[in-house]
């Protein structure tokens, strides 16, 4: 793959697998940072050269293939822009990373990792991770039916025992994930740690249902970020009485501590400009493809017969 300059790309995109309308999966080719990256770390992603900067967690990394992983929901307008313009065989501008401070493995002998929605795909690698390390591992995971569920397979290989919870009940557990959390606390009174990754919501009241049974409860945040070196001060969050840096102090942080009410009162600071963005770039796509299709039309027909038979 080369790029228009001429130069072979770093950021070769080599699969893509769509799991639903909005949410898919980009295999990336990058051997240095599939043998640097850790359970945890996270990403800066930038589409095309002026691009918007945005935060992605990995999903996977195989040092062996030397590719990453990332799992995108199409929400705004660069995720949905590279939704349709990221294809195997195109490549990435720019691919930042691994960022962020790996997630703590090796220390509890048995974990529930909980994913909702898209955090499904960021929490598997921690529950692979600690059940390499030796952990008893319940995997929970959530999604609003059966026809969105990913990576079933890859989850029942890592965990010792794996519960499905589902909005409309198509599987497992009709409910949120905050069901899954509680069916295995009912059965196992000797939960080190539960490791917790999705909408700040959800992890806000993954946190609130461990809180009782005082099991330590770790969430990944990935809130607005620019730089990810903690210049820009757009990713500071609330943890007990300090301000933090996700992208240089975390992601992971302690979910009894973090203030999610101020968590989620910032990040709707930015829904108009999120909103506006995306409006400008759907209506400059529907003008490209007006245009397109009207020279399409005015095109002239060429007799493409050979000359005797015209």
């Amino acid at each position: 793959m080369t790029s228009e300059a001429g130069k072979t790309s770093q950021f070769e995109i080599v699969r893509r697998e769509d799991f639903s309308d909005v949410t898919y999966l980009l295999e990336i080719r990058h051997p240095a940072m599939a043998k640097a990256a850790k359970p945890g770390q996270f990403v800066i992603v930038m589409e095309h050269e002026h691009g918007e900067r945005i935060p992605l967690t990995l999903a996977d990394f195989d040092p062996d293939r030397g590719t990453v992983t990332l799992v995108v929901q199409a929400v705004g307008k660069t995720t949905k822009e590279m939704q349709q313009r990221c294809r195997v065989g195109t490549s990435l501008h720019a691919l930042v990373g691994p960022m962020g401070i790996p997630s703590r493995v090796g220390h509890a002998r048995k974990v529930v990792c909980v994913g909702g929605g898209l955090g499904v795909a960021p929490v598997y690698p921690q529950a692979r991770a600690h059940k390499e390390a030796g952990a008893y591992v319940i995997g929970v995971v959530g999604f609003r039916s059966r026809d969105l569920m990913f990576w079933e397979d890859e989850f029942r290989a890592v965990c010792d025992e794996f519960i499905v919870c589902t909005d409309d009940g198509s599987e497992g557990i009709k409910g949120v994930v905050t069901a899954g959390i509680e069916q295995a606390i009912a059965h196992h009174d000797d939960i080190d740690e539960v490791v917790a990754i999705g909408p700040p919501i959800m992890m806000k009241f993954c946190a609130e249902t461990t809180r009782p049974h005082g099991v330590s409860t770790v969430v990944s945040l990935n809130p607005v970020m620019v730089d990810g070196t903690g210049m820009c001060g757009g990713c500071r969050v609330r943890v007990g009485d300090q301000v933090k840096f996700a992208c240089v102090d975390g992601p992971d942080f302690d979910g009894h501590s973090v203030d999610f009410d101020d968590l989620m009162a910032r990040l709707q600071r930015f829904r108009a400009s999120e909103a506006d963005a995306l409006e400008r770039w759907q209506e400059s796509c529907r003008v490209r493809a007006e245009a397109e299709a009207q020279e399409s039309v005015a095109a002239p027909l060429v007799d493409t017969r050979p000359a005797a038979d015209r």
